[in-house]
């Protein structure tokens, strides 16, 4: 029998391992768009609010209608790709022809603003709720009881990272990324399509942030304009954690975060009586940042690469 104080350590490994997921992903797309053209993409954190949004209109509809209201998650990630790949082509694209580092940093604030502020003037800003998406059974380990939800979402987030790493490695498009993240002018001499090629990333990154709507939404069901500001950034300590430009790294990083979150807020929100809450456990993931850039600023699974000059 397992006693009271490991089933709260395990049960806690696993909400961290959840909303750890939900990170992972997220930090996969940031670590595709950096790697291939070194921007952050503070946007991308947003692409779940969207998301979220298309999975609040598109449930009800879909459970009066009698199909399952994950089919939502279909449109989500359309809706989710067809923004990522309008910002790309009317926001990032002109910049990175013209500007420099600096003004495409700005133009990815700009866009993570305009986003965030177009979903309060159209909803408003009031949290709004969502239908249940996912009627998974739990699994109970004696007392330990283990939610259907988060285990799909440790299992997506695993097969997605594998899928991405075989995507990259094998494919005709993914060798064209890596092409493309090495030397962006020997890759047009070779042929590649250099905007079109990061289009796709986008596009990929939009794909996972509409999966990751689905997977917060299954287990924090309200919608609002700014969940995806605090969302994206802890998804950036993550990647930076990992090591950005590495999907591996994006993933561990992800899960790091997310289980350190959980135990934070558990344990020490527990031993000082709720002066540390979850909103002091945001500062603790934002300490994890500020220690690896110290520490290994190119995070766990990195790589030092040298400036070009």
């Amino acid at each position: 029998m397992l006693n009271n104080q490991l089933i709260l350590f395990l049960s806690q490994i696993f909400n961290g391992l959840k909303i750890g997921s939900v990170y992972s992903l997220v930090a996969l797309g940031y670590t595709m768009v950096y790697g291939i053209i070194r921007l952050i993409n503070f946007a991308h954190g947003d692409f779940i609010m969207v998301g979220s949004y298309v999975l609040m209109l598109i449930t009800p509809m879909l459970i009066a209608s009698g199909v399952p209201a994950w089919v939502a998650v279909i449109p989500a990630i359309i809706v989710c790709v067809i923004v990522g790949v309008v910002v790309e082509k009317a926001a990032y694209k002109p910049v990175r022809k013209k500007g420099n580092s600096m003004t495409a940093l700005i133009t990815a604030i700009a866009m993570s603003l305009l986003l965030e502020n177009g979903a309060q003037a159209v909803f408003g800003a009031d949290y709004k709720t969502i239908p249940n998406i996912l009627n998974l059974p739990a699994i109970k380990f004696g007392a330990l009881r283990i939610t259907g939800d988060t285990l799909l979402s440790i299992v997506l987030g695993i097969i997605i990272m594998i899928g991405l790493q075989l995507f990259i490695k094998y494919t005709r498009n993914g060798k064209a990324m890596r092409a493309v993240a090495e030397d962006k002018e020997a890759a047009t001499l070779m042929g590649i399509n250099v905007d079109s090629t990061i289009t796709l990333t986008f596009a990929i990154g939009a794909a996972l942030a509409g999966v990751a709507s689905l997977m917060y939404c299954a287990a924090y069901p309200q919608v609002s304009p700014m969940m995806g500001a605090m969302l994206g950034l802890k998804a950036f300590v993550a990647a930076v954690l990992g090591g950005i430009g590495s999907i591996p790294g994006a993933m561990i990083g992800g899960i790091a975060i997310g289980i350190i979150e959980s135990l934070t807020t558990a344990y020490i929100g527990t031993i000082t009586g709720g002066i540390i809450t979850s909103a002091f456990s945001d500062a603790i993931v934002f300490g994890i940042l500020i220690i690896v850039l110290l520490v290994k600023p190119t995070g766990l699974m990195g790589k030092n690469l040298g400036e070009k000059v």
